[in-house]
């Protein structure tokens, strides 16, 4: 597959990853599910699901994008070899950004609720779903906001369907699980790390 689909690739859904990441690390004192069990006596979502974890991680992966946006703004001026997405350029990006980043999170939370259907503990892999939940929200919340851009008349062109084919979406597909995997393992092993003590 040609290098160029697989930069564009992960050009356009860095925000998504680093939504992600962030709402994990940001993480907050109050659930979604507010502390909730669902009718089967299991929590909705868990205490791993938080408010501050969906806007925050949000916030933070759209604030990636307006970076990524301007890099791409500059290619246009000089001989770059291949195209990248500025992702409709201000102010559309506000929205093309914000539906991959909170479609992200909505796939994460999504997944979660019926991970815990499955009795499947939080921390614990549940593969593919939960190597996967963010990349379909975010492909799926951005083709619905696309759809809406050009609805309303904000915009002639669908971002999605400029951008995004289905070579690309293969390429996310085949390698998130193995970079979600690998950052988890490496994240298990730094953490299992005995702390040097000072003499």
């Amino acid at each position: 597959m040609d290098y160029i689909i697989i930069l564009q690739a992960f050009w356009i859904i860095i925000p998504a990853y680093i939504a992600n990441a962030s709402a994990l690390l940001i993480g907050g004192k109050t659930p979604i599910d507010f502390g909730k069990t669902y009718k089967d006596g299991t929590r909705i979502l868990g205490d791993g699901k938080t408010w501050a974890g969906l806007f925050f991680g949000t916030f933070i992966g759209m604030t990636a994008g307006f970076g990524l946006s301007a890099v791409a703004k500059y290619t246009y001026t000089i001989e770059f070899p291949f195209y990248i997405t500025d992702f409709l350029g201000f102010p559309l990006m506000i929205l093309i950004l914000f539906s991959l980043c909170f479609g992200a999170l909505c796939g994460d939370v999504i997944e979660s609720f019926f991970k815990r259907r499955r009795g499947i503990d939080r921390g614990k892999d549940w593969i593919p779903f939960d190597q996967l939940d963010f990349i379909l929200g975010a492909l799926f919340i951005s083709f619905l906001m696309s759809v809406l851009i050009v609805a309303i008349g904000l915009s002639k062109q669908n971002w999605f369907l400029a951008n995004i084919t289905i070579f690309h979406i293969l390429v996310l597909v085949i390698a998130t699980p193995f970079i979600h995997l690998f950052s988890n393992f490496v994240h298990k092993k730094t953490k299992k790390k005995p702390k040097k003590q000072s003499i």
